[in-house]
């Protein structure tokens, strides 16, 4: 049985600070929320600004989306997408 692939957006936004950030994050999942919520597409949002990981998933979570929050080097991934 083939497995569905889920299509992992990526956007590095490395370098801004908040509200920048969060308002990327929400105009990309409001963007794709009908794939996001089909649970066909994740998002990816690369930062080093320790500010988003809070703002980013909690607005994510409000929404009614699954998020995580990695730490990677210097930076860190916030992966957006639909409940399992």
């Amino acid at each position: 049985m083939d497995e569905e692939k889920t299509d992992l957006r990526m956007f590095d936004i490395r370098g801004q600070i908040c509200p920048s950030t969060l308002l990327v994050a929400l105009r990309e999942i409001n963007r794709h929320r009908d794939a996001l919520r089909d649970g066909s597409m994740a998002l990816l949002f690369i930062t080093d600004n320790r500010d988003s990981t809070v703002t980013i998933p909690e607005a994510a979570e409000n929404m009614g989306y699954r998020a995580e929050v990695r730490k990677v080097g210097h930076h860190y991934e916030v992966e957006i997408g639909s409940h399992p």
